[in-house]
């Protein structure tokens, strides 16, 4: 069973014994429980995003792979927002009395649909 090391050099981070083994702790968000099944993706990106993704894994010492499991899951969530946003704003024109308001929620409707 790992020990916990409290000595002065453990100061910059959890540092844990295994016998002569020794590991210090870079990462302590949860990991996949048992429960959970990973599926292995393959994605080719272009070089600039894969420099991107290095740098980034680098600066924040964890594995590239994680840096795009984060990556992946915040587009996700901005995703969801954002089509949050959109709902509300349908719900908004069906509902609305006001002729100006209609106006303007169909205006911000289409930029989301469409772009600027």
């Amino acid at each position: 069973m790992p020990l916990l090391d409290l000595s002065e050099n453990a100061r910059s981070g959890l540092v844990f014994n295994n016998g002569a083994m020794w590991c210090k702790m870079v990462y302590n968000k949860p990991m996949a429980t048992i429960t959970e099944k990973t599926v292995r993706k393959s994605v080719t990106l272009p070089p600039p995003v894969a420099k991107r993704v290095t740098a980034m894994a680098k600066s924040q010492k964890v594995s590239s792979n994680r840096i795009l499991v984060e990556l992946v899951e915040t587009g996700l969530r901005s995703k969801d927002e954002e089509k949050r946003r959109f709902m509300e704003l349908a719900e908004r024109l069906s509902t609305s009395k006001d002729p100006q308001e209609q106006q303007r929620l169909k205006e911000e409707l289409a930029r989301m649909t469409f772009g600027e």
